[in-house]
């Protein structure tokens, strides 16, 4: 394991007193937020927090983060569930995770940046394509194929950078779902792979009691940001909301590659 990893605790310390708070208290704000109903937002949540972390470390701290969000947004939409779409995305999500967790032991620290920034612009870029022409999404074949691609790709996403909404709602447009049925499948989906992630993310050593306090504080970010989330998910224009999250998050993910 790296010294970065092993010398964890230090890191926290040195990084809690220098590191700019705005930018964790706006990306757990956006955990809210894109819990909601804006997965475009998730994207600005990663760059965020990997501008105030090591990218790597960035990922375990996040992870909390956003199973506590996961649980307002299933509090408030779970009786508008798919369990059908639920069961069938969770086996290929699983082996993407896997394959997620080996493509992050092989990637050396010094090159996990770049590999991040390209992880989070592919995804940016997927769901750019989303949201400028959402009529894509009608003509996409409803195949377990198709299905089983989206889910081992958000495996691997999710795994490696905590980016797998925007693939997710790739999958879910293709099904013309109501928003509300997007919102509470997309809840209950997340949560459980967010959990499966939790053993392999301590593995990597990625989870620390330093970082689950600073979670905790966070928290009520998250909250607020799901709440207000809920009061606007109908009557925000999205697709213009996203298009500008989009932009900002291309733009963090290029710097992540340069």
């Amino acid at each position: 394991m790296s010294c970065e990893i092993r010398n964890l605790r230090c890191i926290f310390e040195v990084q809690l007193s220098l590191m700019p708070p705005l930018l964790c208290l706006a990306a757990a704000f956006c955990v809210g937020l894109s819990k909601s109903g804006f997965p475009g937002l998730s994207l600005v949540t990663v760059a965020l927090m990997a501008e105030a972390f090591p990218p790597r470390i960035s990922t375990g701290i996040l992870l909390p983060l956003l199973i506590f969000g996961d649980l307002c947004a299933v509090r408030a939409f779970r009786q508008h569930t798919l369990w059908n779409q639920v069961g069938r995305m969770l086996p290929p999500t699983v082996v993407g995770i896997v394959a997620g967790f080996f493509l992050m032991r092989a990637v050396p620290d010094a090159a996990f940046r770049p590999f991040l920034g390209w992880m989070l612009l592919g995804t940016a870029l997927l769901q750019a394509t989303r949201t400028l022409f959402p009529q894509m999404g009608g003509s996409i074949p409803h195949t377990r194929l198709f299905a089983w691609t989206m889910a081992f790709w958000a495996g691997i996403a999710t795994m490696v950078a905590n980016a797998a909404g925007p693939i997710m709602a790739v999958y879910l447009l293709a099904l013309a779902l109501p928003k509300e049925n997007l919102v509470g499948t997309s809840a209950w989906f997340f949560l459980i792979i967010n959990i499966i992630k939790l053993p392999f993310s301590a593995s990597l050593g990625l989870l620390h009691p330093s970082s689950v306090l600073l979670d905790l504080s966070l928290c009520p970010l998250v909250f607020a940001g799901n709440w207000l989330g809920r009061k606007f998910l109908h009557g925000i224009p999205q697709r213009h909301f996203e298009v500008l999250l989009l932009l900002s998050a291309i733009a963090a993910a290029v710097k992540m590659i340069l």
